[in-house]
């Protein structure tokens, strides 16, 4: 038996038939059979025999799936509700208080605050070189600003410390401060009168002055003049040149004339109803005597031609209008 194995190899199951270059075929048949199968294999058609999948394949579709989830969470949330969110999960993580994370207010402003710190009672031509955004809006509200009365604060009047501002529009249209007492507590309407002021005051640690005019009623006067008297505004009288003064007193002379004529003429129709002869002829004298007197300057027809008559000037329609308005302005 052992002779046996020795001659056929590999046990005594060989077979004399057997032929090798057939088992080649059929492994060549089974590589381009299992090469058609994945030619036509489509990419979501699964395999016929699936096998069990790894564990780490497992954890990466599960953080895809949790990611999904969380990104479609956060897009439904605002900006606010997602910042609070990131702050939580910062605190969860690291750990904190949620007082650490509140921004300091001590340094915000307000419009307000920044007029306040940039604001001038008067601007100057030097107060506009280097400009900044808070000089830029402190100009632009000045500039709002009507700057021909201004509102008191007698409230320290007796310390001799008055306030000053410049009134604003709807001031300007409820008539505070000109056509009311510019006291901001009073609001009189009656025996206002007008006060000039030397303004001293203390601007971004300078010293200043500016002279205003405000409205006060008597009461208000008092505390504004309580210290030293300041000097009070009065409406001017026009003076007419002399040039235009000889005419306008010429003309008075002739009035009073004509009428003292008049007169003289009626006192002597009742004494002498009779003569009616006599009193037309003094009429007629009377009437020569005023058309002379009507003449101007009192001169006669040879007066004419010794020089030019004198000018009376017409007002302009602006001057007629600064007349107008010269007792509203004091």
């Amino acid at each position: 038996m052992d002779s046996l194995v020795k001659v056929h190899g590999s046990g005594g199951y060989d077979s004399d038939f057997s032929d090798d270059d057939g088992q080649g075929e059929t492994s060549d048949r089974g590589l381009k059979r299992k090469h058609e199968e994945e030619i036509l294999q489509k990419p979501f058609q699964k395999d016929r025999h699936s096998q069990k999948a790894h564990r780490s394949f497992h954890s990466n579709e599960l953080d895809r799936e949790e990611a999904r989830n969380r990104r479609a969470h956060l897009i439904s949330l605002n900006a606010f509700e997602r910042h609070k969110k990131f702050v939580g999960d910062y605190i969860l993580y690291y750990g904190g208080q949620m007082a650490d994370f509140k921004r300091s207010v001590a340094t915000d402003k307000t419009d307000l605050d920044v007029l306040r710190e940039n604001h001038r009672f008067l601007w100057r031509d030097e107060d506009e070189e280097d400009m900044t955004w808070e000089k830029d809006l402190a100009k632009k509200y000045y500039d709002k600003l009507f700057k021909e009365y201004c509102i008191a604060d007698l409230s320290r009047y007796k310390e001799n410390k008055f306030g000053f501002r410049w009134r604003t529009e709807n001031e300007v249209v409820s008539g505070k401060g000109q056509f009311e007492c510019g006291n901001k507590r009073c609001e009189k309407q009656e025996g206002l009168k007008s006060w000039e002021v030397n303004f001293a005051y203390v601007e971004h640690g300078e010293k200043k002055n500016a002279l205003v005019k405000l409205r006060l009623c008597p009461e208000c006067s008092f505390k504004l003049n309580y210290h030293h008297k300041r000097k009070e505004v009065k409406a001017k009288t026009k003076k007419v040149s002399d040039e235009n003064q000889e005419p306008l007193q010429k003309m008075k002379k002739k009035r009073k004339r004509s009428s003292s004529h008049s007169r003289k003429h009626k006192r002597k129709r009742h004494r002498n109803p009779s003569g009616s002869s006599s009193s037309s002829e003094e009429l007629k004298d009377s009437d020569k005597d005023s058309e002379a007197e009507d003449e101007p300057g009192g001169q006669s027809d040879g007066d004419h031609w010794r020089g030019p008559a004198p000018a009376v000037e017409e007002k302009s329609r602006e001057e007629e209008f600064d007349d107008y308005f010269e007792d509203m302005f004091l």
